[in-house]
């Protein structure tokens, strides 16, 4: 089924899909999120209600439970004009799998494709949508990224450049290449839990590549996928560690705000 057209987001309110995973173990990611859109003169709201998207049952083939959680999805952002996710997994099921989990209901496939339409993945929004590359972040030191593309991100929404573009532009951010940033992190939802030993495998494979990789952080656009690898990591006592791009793109405005303070004749 194509994906529905989009309108510009520009000038429209944003709502906030903070996503389970952010909300239950890293959610200084959601308010970096705000804090990045706020800044750029951005409003934000956050519906209150919001749960899951019902990704994990869609995934497990509980396709009756995934519809239960989509409907009530599309109940509490009804009135939302824009929706912002800092999960590529998450902004594809809203996006993609929406419209086939709805195929056959056409009273919630409407208001579906009107969803998918305003749903956006974070550097997503930034960059395609709203025509923005460069945030004018300032890191207080020198620090080297590499990327790492989630499998969902990249294949479903065609996540890559985006981040790439807004990290680029941060002043003294370096960007160094990841050898296999496409592959698998090992953690693929459900996967990881019914395959743990494939899962394990994949993890290891990814683990090789960030030990070897000159880069201070690795960052990507997925909690699940940062858990995951910093997990593994942890175990292995290795000290290199994985970061969302809200945080860095978070971290560079604090320096950018404190340089203008510093510096007020550069205004």
């Amino acid at each position: 089924m194509p994906l529905p057209k989009r309108e510009s987001p520009k000038g429209k309110r944003v709502s906030l899909f903070v996503t389970c995973m952010v909300d239950m173990l890293h959610p200084k990611t959601g308010i970096s999120v705000v804090q990045v859109l706020e800044y750029l003169g951005i409003e934000v709201d956050f519906p209150a209600n919001q749960t899951c998207c019902g990704q994990p049952a869609y995934n497990g083939g509980y396709h009756d439970e995934a519809k239960e959680l989509a409907k009530d999805f599309l109940k509490v952002f009804k009135d939302s004009e824009v929706i912002v996710a800092p999960s590529g997994s998450c902004a594809a099921m809203v996006r993609v799998d929406y419209l086939n989990l709805f195929a056959d209901e056409p009273e919630y496939l409407a208001e579906a494709e009107r969803i998918s339409s305003i749903t956006w993945e974070f550097t997503e929004l930034l960059v395609d949508g709203l025509g923005i590359e460069n945030i004018d972040g300032v890191l207080n030191e020198v620090q080297s990224f590499a990327f790492h593309d989630s499998c969902h991100g990249l294949r479903m929404m065609g996540i890559k450049e985006a981040p790439r573009k807004l990290v680029s532009n941060i002043k003294n951010a370096e960007i160094i290449p990841l050898e296999g940033a496409e592959t698998c992190c090992g953690f693929g939802g459900l996967f990881s839990v019914k395959i743990p030993n494939v899962s394990a495998a994949i993890t290891e494979k990814k683990l090789s590549s960030i030990q070897e990789n000159k880069a201070d952080w690795i960052l990507l656009g997925d909690v699940s996928c940062m858990t995951n690898m910093n997990t593994a990591l942890e175990k292995k006592g290795q000290p290199k560690r994985v970061r969302h791009i809200a945080d860095i793109l978070a971290e560079s405005i604090s320096g950018s705000r404190a340089k203008r303070e510093d510096n007020p004749d550069e205004e």
